[in-house]
């Protein structure tokens, strides 16, 4: 059977055949005067954008060969105010936290402190997953390729209800896993943290301050960080909007410091614009090696499949912390990310290029950068917009709850007739627990159960009457009319015994006992 080492040299070797194939047939020269002639187009859909209230606020940067050509914001911070959106208004980049967390790994790895291979056993030895095989071979590569076994959501359920980072890692541990070992791709922020985590420890620093000194400061990133409080510290930034009523509206907040290498990170569009150039000078920044180019490109072999783009129909991969596809301009590495509570960014890099286009925005559900990006990388090959790139990414995003919130309402919409009245509520009344979600509260407050959750019953939710033992939570803050069932089952003494909470119960984990 081939070593990790071996497969890895297999894959850098077929990267490497299917990147020249790719670029050999894709080449074009891309020259200064395309990619300025392209930018009084992308300003103007930018506009357009803002105007037609696709996004209260956006920023935009390009950089090509080396240069920020272009760096712009439009719009408002937070809707009906009058601060304006500029190119150091700082955003929360969500999930685009990853590449520039994969960054900062290259940069540990540069020292000669951890590789990438490097074992979560020998830098962690603390965190384990369900099964002994996979704990002692798990790698900072895996937990960046989302190849652990880990399920995608695993752990944020937890931090839904309060619950901080080290405990969060300590319960994966818990989690029956979603695929073998390597062999699957399961999109997971908490594992990835868990990967950064551990690449830090050798340093004998936390992940915020290798982040902060190895990366931000030496790029004069000086308004980015991997801290919510630096954020809400910061003047100028930009608000999280959701649409209430067919409007955006500034409704919710959202401290992702539990998993800041996967979603936490705080940037504006000025400070990603110099971490863009590092990726593309392979690690060079104003003359200087910052880290390896090595440990950079490691980074960018595509490890795991992950299908088609759904609208450009690109090849898409996974290699660490970064997308790569094969498209209709060529390759392409980059990543979104979204927070459902209000935040939507982009980035893509064009290596063959050396063209980067950044789109922040501050609202969800929206397509707008990804469409925004599609659009500028279209001017600046070819000249023209092939299509309308927004649309059908609007379509996307507005998409992903649409199932989910049917299938809720369509289950609970209406209650049976007639309804089996509950039991008394001293029968569903008390303590439950279990090892993953820990205490789960059952109060009667007046004849209205109410269910507390999380550290120190931190998260409260009234609960409504269905039928019999079932009952309705409204936990999702973005979706507050979403159902989720609260499942009683009663013991023999005609009590309950169990409840399994649907909101937390997405890999099985959601079924507690009572504990009183």
């Amino acid at each position: 059977m081939a070593s990790q080492r071996q497969l890895l040299w297999i894959g850098v070797t077929l990267w490497a055949a299917l990147s020249f194939t790719w670029a050999t047939a894709h080449a074009q020269p891309l020259s200064r005067d395309k990619v300025v002639a392209a930018l009084p187009a992308l300003e103007a859909l930018a506009r357009q954008v803002i105007e037609s209230g696709g996004v209260p606020g956006l920023a935009i940067a390009v950089v090509h060969n080396d240069e920020v050509v272009y760096l712009k914001g439009f719009g408002h911070r937070d809707v009906g105010k009058a601060d304006v959106v500029d190119a150091d208004t700082v955003f929360q980049i969500a999930s685009l936290s990853k590449p520039v967390s994969s960054t900062v790994v290259a940069a540990v790895v540069s020292t000669g402190k951890i590789g990438w291979e490097s074992r979560i056993a020998d830098l962690d030895p603390a965190f384990q997953l369900r099964d002994p095989y996979p704990t002692a071979a798990l790698t900072v590569r895996d937990l960046f390729a989302h190849r652990s076994g880990l399920p995608g959501t695993a752990g944020d359920d937890l931090e839904d209800i309060g619950f901080g980072r080290a405990e969060v890692l300590q319960r994966l541990r818990l989690v029956a896993p979603l695929s073998s070992f390597r062999a699957g791709y399961s999109y997971s922020n908490a594992g990835l943290t868990e990967g950064a985590v551990a690449a830090a420890k050798p340093t004998g620093k936390s992940w915020e301050s290798v982040a902060e000194e190895m990366l931000y400061r030496p790029l004069g990133m000086t308004a980015t960080s991997s801290r919510h409080d630096d954020f809400i510290a910061r003047t100028n930034r930009a608000a999280l909007h959701i649409k209430v009523d067919g409007a955006w509206a500034a409704k919710l907040k959202r401290n992702p410091d539990m998993q800041a290498p996967a979603g936490g990170v705080s940037a504006s569009a000025r400070d990603l614009a110099q971490w863009m150039r590092l990726e593309l000078a392979d690690g060079m920044y104003n003359g200087q090696r910052l880290i390896a180019a090595a440990a950079l490109e490691e980074a960018r072999v595509p490890l795991m499949a992950r299908g088609v783009n759904p609208v450009t129909g690109g090849a898409s991969f996974y290699g660490l912390g970064w997308n790569i596809e094969f498209g209709r301009h060529g390759l392409a590495r980059g990543h979104a990310g979204a927070f459902s509570v209000g935040a939507r960014t982009v980035v893509t890099l064009y290596p063959k290029a050396n063209l980067g286009i950044l789109v922040l925005s501050n609202a969800f559900p929206t397509g707008v950068p990804e469409g925004l990006s599609d659009s500028a990388a279209d001017l600046v090959f070819t000249g023209k917009v092939e299509k309308d790139w927004i649309k059908p990414w609007n379509d996307v995003f507005g998409g992903l709850f649409g199932p989910a919130v049917a299938a809720a309402k369509a289950a609970y919409g209406t209650r049976p007739a007639p309804a089996t009245p509950p039991l008394p509520p001293a029968a569903y009344a008390g303590r439950y627990a279990n090892a993953y979600v820990g205490d789960a509260v059952v109060t009667d407050r007046n004849g209205v159960l109410t269910l507390s959750v999380g550290p120190g019953g931190g998260r409260s939710y009234a609960l409504t009457h269905f039928d019999r033992d079932l009952f309705l939570s409204f936990p999702s803050p973005e979706l507050p009319d979403m159902p989720s069932a609260v499942r009683f089952t009663i013991g023999p003494n005609g009590k309950a015994a169990e409840v399994t909470i649907d909101s937390l119960n997405d890999w099985g984990m959601g079924t507690l006992k009572r504990s009183d």
